[in-house]
């Protein structure tokens, strides 16, 4: 049996003439760079998510560019950011030309560490970054409680966590902006790159809104330096049809994960745990064990997609050399980098498919 780690035309067959419908609307009207489908989703989207407004944008990273930009953050202000995370996560920072400064993550839920950050603030920071991590939310409160008393700004990177909650809330606005990824192999993912920005606050997405098309307000007067970071009509058209199905998918790849939880009985394997403030929403299902390549071999040989998310802690770097970090220096990161391996949990598996995997986990030797 072959089981896809991602088979993303397996997800888009039942939906294609639906999808080709909404692309002839668009093509109707006209509106590829923004107009009434970026609009449409935006709506439907922050709906959805349970905040108060979303901006659409191109991608994730440029979401999480552009939040810098609009905060104000650059050269002398100093971002925390934790070392395990994909790599947009400190472009955040390096876009801008503000530092670096990585974290820690916690065993456990492996997001940013709460207990690891207070000793990293200096009078130069200026922002943390919390990455929602393969579906699981982060432990919001102490992290948005030590940053609100030091004036420090809290962003969360949420581009692998549609609809996650912590303590009952949806991410995205538990900080002061959220940022979201539509990238194709996401939770709710386009035909291609798009990318949203969320807040609580409404100056602070009206800037965003400037910037993303140029630093124009008006057409061309630029009120900033701006850049073409705008959402396309096609993809928000495709997102638009894929949207109504997310909680349905999302409750489906927690089926999955609790099926793996249940058979998976490997003694060398360690499986994701569980935490007090929110179940994950799994876009992610990554396991550990000692001998992770040859384990992945094995799967191979087995017909079952696997991956690698992340092979290297990004304190580790080569483009983050100059930051004088080294090995050792954040060894939690290290170790899920060296150990961990992601199962297939893409909605469309069968029962059946996941039980083979079940099956073949468990007699690894």
């Amino acid at each position: 049996m072959r089981v896809p780690f991602i088979d993303l035309e397996r997800a888009h067959r039942p939906i294609k003439q639906e999808l080709l419908a909404a692309f002839e609307r668009t093509i109707d009207h006209g509106g590829y760079c923004l107009g009434p489908d970026v609009t449409a989703f935006e709506e439907n989207f922050a709906r959805e998510q349970g905040v108060s407004r979303c901006v659409g944008l191109g991608s994730g990273t440029e979401a999480l560019h552009l939040i810098a930009c609009a905060m104000g953050i650059g050269p002398g202000d100093e971002v925390i950011v934790p070392s395990f995370t994909f790599i947009a996560s400190a472009w955040f920072a390096q876009y801008v030309g503000a530092r670096i400064v990585f974290a820690d993550i916690d065993p456990v839920s492996y997001t940013l560490d709460p207990n690891g950050i207070e000793s990293l603030i200096t009078e130069k920071t200026k922002a943390i970054v919390v990455t929602h991590l393969f579906g699981q939310s982060a432990d919001m409160d102490p992290i948005v409680e030590l940053a609100r008393s030091r004036g420090i700004k809290v962003v969360e990177d949420a581009a692998q966590s549609h609809l996650a909650l912590y303590n009952g809330r949806l991410v995205g606005e538990i900080g002061d902006a959220g940022a979201f990824s539509f990238y194709p192999t996401k939770n709710l993912g386009g035909l291609g790159e798009g990318g949203c920005a969320t807040s609580r606050d409404g100056a602070l997405l009206d800037k965003i809104e400037i910037l993303r098309a140029h630093g124009s307000k008006e057409r061309y007067l630029n009120h900033f330096v701006g850049y073409n970071n705008r959402m396309e009509g096609l993809q928000a058209a495709a997102l638009n049809v894929k949207l109504p199905s997310l909680r349905e998918k999302t409750e489906r790849r927690q089926k999955i994960a609790r099926r793996y939880t249940a058979g998976i009985q490997h003694s060398d394997i360690v499986l994701p745990s569980r935490v007090d403030w929110g179940d994950s929403v799994y876009h992610m299902f990554t396991i550990q064990h000692p001998e992770r390549d040859r384990l992945r071999a094995y799967m191979a040989e087995n017909e079952i997609g696997s991956d690698v998310v992340y092979p290297y802690p990004l304190h580790l770097q080569p483009c983050f050399t100059d930051l004088g970090y080294k090995e050792g220096d954040f060894p939690v990161a290290e170790k899920l980098a060296s150990n961990c391996v992601s199962l297939p949990i893409i909605p469309e598996l069968t029962d059946e498919e996941v039980d083979y995997v079940i099956k073949t986990l468990n007699a690894f030797s």
